[in-house]
């Protein structure tokens, strides 16, 4: 898959821990360790040679500076030009650490997959007054701690127009509306690889899932019936 994306032009591609779901069968990102992120990571980073390469910090890496820092540094070993954290002005040390050590870091506010449980769900974020402002001190102080940009996941679309024109760093939406200064998609949910769950604001544009079932029931038949 890396290197099928390599050769498209894309301004980066994130192996991000939504792997987790669409290819290791976990109801969600909390289980995701950082050794299943360095396996992928290596896999993606023997494909990929044009592109810049971000990789997720899984969940609970980047609770201490220390253990934040010292996966991130694991991860470039792996093969990732940067990484990517979840989180605000609550992980600020974190990201200044791992910047300070000369790792590019990609922020991301907003829905944060990795704490899903503690907020109950899939939420769309900035909705109230308070959460709103939140989000804008969280994205500049990402924007002035010096992140490459920042992924905004679940944003009430007005206010991450606002963010957007609020920090030099670009944005990139996922769900958060047109906007954002571009948009990131788990390439499952482009190519319609995932059917059991589908978010509303994507629209896969072709639908591999049920072309590989068709294509394992024409070789099943071939097979039993003997025909090529």
């Amino acid at each position: 898959m890396g290197r099928l994306l390599d050769d498209q032009g894309l301004d980066f591609l994130l192996v991000g821990d939504s792997l987790g779901m669409v290819v290791l069968g976990h109801p969600d990102t909390t289980k995701v360790t950082l050794d299943d992120m360095l396996h992928h990571t290596k896999a993606v980073a023997r494909g990929v040679s044009k592109t810049l390469l971000i990789v997720d910090l899984p969940a609970h890496t980047a609770d201490s500076v220390e253990s934040a820092l010292g996966s991130a540094r694991r991860l470039v070993e792996a093969g990732a030009k940067g990484v990517k954290l979840e989180g605000g002005e609550d992980i600020l040390p974190a990201v200044q650490a791992i910047l300070s050590d000369g790792i590019p870091v990609l922020g991301h506010i907003g829905m944060l997959p990795q704490r899903v449980k503690e907020e109950g769900g899939y939420r769309i974020k900035g909705k109230t007054p308070q959460q709103a402002d939140q989000l804008i001190a969280d994205a500049k102080a990402l924007d002035e701690a010096g992140v490459f940009g920042m992924v905004l996941e679940l944003v009430s679309p007005p206010l991450a127009q606002t963010i957007s024109q609020s920090v030099r760093s670009p944005t990139f939406g996922i769900g958060s509306g047109r906007g954002c200064d571009g948009q990131i998609l788990v390439t499952y949910d482009l190519l319609g690889m995932f059917p059991w769950f589908t978010p509303r604001f994507v629209q896969p544009k072709v639908n591999l899932a049920s072309q590989i079932q068709s294509a394992v029931s024409e070789f099943i038949t071939e097979s039993r019936t003997g025909e090529r």
